[in-house]
């Protein structure tokens, strides 16, 4: 009886072993094509200019807005004692549709950003918008950073930021050049026609895009959807790309995901105690992933047909988009009428909704959930990159990793910090404490490429 059990565990271990190595086992790159046209018709010899670019809203855009905000059908008032837990408080959305209709100044918040030098370039048959800011400084190094936002945002996330990013400060021996673009189908960024334009694809137009503004190697920053297009570039360009730093650091390996399960077993031993209850105990990471995430299935499922009411109907999209930032923003507030709302400065919400309206790019930009995970992106997923990495992690982001699971993808996480505050559109709420850790997230780099005597 001993001797069939011993033969049983033998069984057992080896079979263990055998399923973790296949789950850690590293894919080869597929082969990807790096000029793929994602232009209406086919492909063409594109204008490859640099053409500055302002954001307009014009008279006809903000009467047909106003127009159908003041002639909206009444809400439906929220339950008793209900704020946020069944989604957008109505009391509160009236409030802030008032205020897009008599108060915000459309003309005013255009020139605002405007303040940012903007440029559009044809990409892959797709017309690009970024804002590039140079900073005035001698005497240290410049960095180029390129910056990626996510949904429902844009290059406007990081209004705030790059003034920061872009002025020299003492202790630190360089500045960034900030490239900060708009995803395609998003904001001023042009979406295609075509299906498989996934995060993979996205990262590939991005990497063209830094060549064709003559950076062959540069540092990114990305958050959202920008950090899934940003992991891809550093996994397929890891010559290219010399560090990145995230807010949002995911690894999406299957191994990865059995460390999640097991590491409930023993969570103070697998992460610091203080920051355990941000992913564990799982039940509740679960509810609360069950609970905010039908948007998600919706738009990567079905992105079209919720896209009809949103585009038509800006009472709607606000409703939509603001329910989702107010809970990205701080999902403990769903026992308020702002759920979340508040910690942002409301006339930055409604640049973001207003970009969306301006631009009609509510379907382009949900889109990217159906497309973005297809077989090569997933492939990709799975190889893990050596490009060192720095990880910002603020209390209410979305998805939080502990780092002994992101080691799977991102081999030399050089710096990790903590907040026991800021949410999802940290650029945003809390500029100065992104605009500080890219900061040191980037000398780390830089000295982690010093010590094993790699170009900077």
């Amino acid at each position: 009886m001993l001797k069939v059990l011993t033969i049983l565990v033998a069984l057992i271990a080896i079979a263990t072993y055998g399923f973790i190595s296949y789950l850690q086992r590293s894919p080869e790159l597929p082969k990807i094509d790096y000029e793929r046209w994602w232009g209406k018709g086919q492909k063409v010899d594109e204008d490859e200019s640099v053409r500055p670019f302002k954001i307009e809203f014009n008279d006809t855009m903000i009467a047909d807005l106003k127009s159908r905000l003041k002639n909206r059908r009444p809400l439906t008032k929220p339950l008793e004692g209900i704020k946020s837990e069944y989604g957008m408080n109505t009391i509160y959305l009236e409030k802030v549709l008032n205020n897009w209709v008599e108060k915000y100044d459309f003309k005013e918040r255009a020139n605002r950003l405007n303040q940012l030098p903007r440029y559009k370039t044809r990409v892959q048959g797709l017309d690009i918008h970024f804002i590039r800011v140079k900073p005035k400084v001698q005497g240290v190094k410049t960095l180029p950073l390129l910056m990626l936002h996510g949904w429902p945002s844009s290059s406007k996330e990081f209004q705030k930021v790059i003034p920061l990013l872009t002025t020299q400060r003492t202790g630190y021996d360089f500045v960034f050049e900030v490239i900060a673009a708009d995803l395609p189908g998003f904001g001023f960024s042009e979406g295609t026609n075509k299906p498989g334009l996934s995060g993979l694809h996205i990262g590939v137009i991005m990497r063209n895009l830094m060549r064709r503004l003559g950076f062959n190697q540069f540092y990114i920053h990305a958050g959202d959807w920008g950090s899934n297009v940003a992991t891809h570039m550093t996994t397929v360009f890891p010559d290219e790309i010399l560090g990145y730093h995230s807010t949002m650091a995911v690894t999406s390996r299957p191994y990865s995901y059995l460390k999640l399960f097991l590491g409930s077993l023993v969570p103070n031993f697998v992460m610091d105690p203080k920051y355990v209850n941000r992913v564990y105990p799982l039940s509740d990471l679960f509810s609360y992933l069950l609970r905010e995430s039908g948007y998600m299935h919706i738009q990567s499922t079905k992105p079209d047909t919720i896209g009809v009411g949103l585009t038509d109907s800006p009472a709607g999209l606000a409703a939509y988009v603001m329910e989702k930032i107010g809970v990205c923003t701080n999902r403990d507030q769903t026992n308020t009428e702002h759920s979340g709302l508040a910690a942002l400065e409301q006339e930055d919400v409604l640049d973001t909704l207003t970009i969306l309206w301006n631009t009609n790019c509510i379907v382009t930009s949900t889109r990217l959930y159906a497309e973005g995970s297809n077989k090569e992106a997933k492939i990709v997923d799975n190889i893990p990159t050596k490009v060192p990495t720095a990880v910002v992690n603020f209390r209410y982001e979305v998805v939080h990793m502990p780092v002994w699971m992101l080691r799977d993808k991102f081999q030399n996480i050089v710096h990790c910090s903590f907040y026991d505050y800021g949410g999802h559109f940290a650029g945003l709420e809390v500029p100065k404490e992104l605009a500080d850790d890219i900061f040191k997230g980037m000398a780390a780099i830089l000295e982690y490429r010093k010590r094993n005597s790699l170009n900077l």
